[in-house]
């Protein structure tokens, strides 16, 4: 196949927000620079929240400031409102990604906002961003686009609704996110071709949990309607604490491991990327790790894609 396909590790945000213990500054710093040693692009490294809510995003400043100096990395911090745009700015973030929830009751309990309130959020967003003299990618996530613990069934004319209205406001790019991982791959298809013809190429990324065990045949179901990135965490970890009963992300070994054995290139070691998991278990040491790859190891007749 021969593609390149992009595998943005949100571990040290996605995947620390709903940790039990909160990983000391030091190791995090260096549990990233051991993700970027694997060869990894883009790391999303935290999120500008209040520490109150997510006590373990206090350090977000300090990691940013860290992170933008890895070389060749994209360093991606969430931001869910203008405060916090203006911080991820500041501290030097290269991309910022703001959360727009589809559904109301996760939108409120997320953001305490309508959909729609959060969507002219961005528009103030990219306004103030558009000003400013270094230039910021803006990235906006539609989170609970296939279902939602709260509300139940997220309709697709919602998603295309909010899409829409995220690509007014001048957005770079768009992600699709399964929140909750209640998404199967027939759903994947469908959606992503409707916010494709609603949006065009602003559709570039998919968000996967992987709660009913669906991550990665839905990762494949969006690899074939020709999404080329995707979100994953090391070791399976995360979830949004605002989202009764959301688990895990995708695992990133894992889909590097699908994808590499497909033919399409990540440019990621995956014995470096295994490696990085010891780090974070030093600091998480509570913390369950999952994957197959890093309970078995890589199989003996792995060929990396070329």
């Amino acid at each position: 196949m021969g593609e390149h396909v992009v595998v943005t590790e949100v571990g040290p945000r996605d995947g620390l927000q709903i940790a039990k213990a909160i990983m000391p500054t030091p190791i995090k710093a260096r549990w990233i620079a051991a993700i970027a040693a694997a060869g990894v692009t883009e790391i999303e490294v935290g999120s500008f929240v209040p520490p109150r809510l997510i006590p373990q995003m206090a350090d977000t400043p300090e990691i940013v400031r860290g992170a933008v100096h890895l070389p060749s990395v994209t360093v991606l911090a969430l931001a869910p409102n203008l405060r916090g745009a203006q911080d991820a700015y500041a501290n030097g973030a290269h991309r910022v990604v703001v959360p727009v929830s589809v559904s109301a009751g996760h939108s409120q309990s997320n953001l305490n906002r309508t959909p729609a309130e959060q969507v002219g959020e961005v528009a103030r967003i990219v306004a103030w961003l558009r000003q400013q003299p270094r230039p910021v990618g803006i990235e906006a996530a539609c989170s609970t686009a296939f279902g939602c613990s709260i509300d139940g069934v997220v309709p697709p004319s919602a998603v295309l609704a909010v899409a829409s209205g995220l690509a007014a406001a001048g957005v770079d790019s768009l992600s699709l996110a399964d929140t909750v991982g209640y998404a199967h791959p027939a759903q994947i298809r469908t959606l992503v071709r409707a916010v494709r013809a609603e949006v065009g190429g602003k559709l570039q990324r998919l968000h996967l949990h992987d709660t009913m065990g669906l991550g990665l045949a839905n990762a494949l179901a969006g690899i074939e309607e020709g999404v080329r990135q995707f979100d994953a965490a090391l070791a399976g970890l995360g979830g949004c604490p605002f989202a009764p009963g959301a688990s895990g992300n995708i695992v990133t070994e894992d889909l590097v491991f699908m994808l590499e054995s497909m033919g399409f290139a990540t440019g990621i070691e995956l014995d470096k990327l295994i490696a990085a998991r010891s780090i974070l278990a030093e600091g998480l040491p509570g913390e369950t790790l999952r994957g197959g790859l890093g309970r078995a190891g890589i199989p003996r007749t792995f060929r990396a894609a070329a």
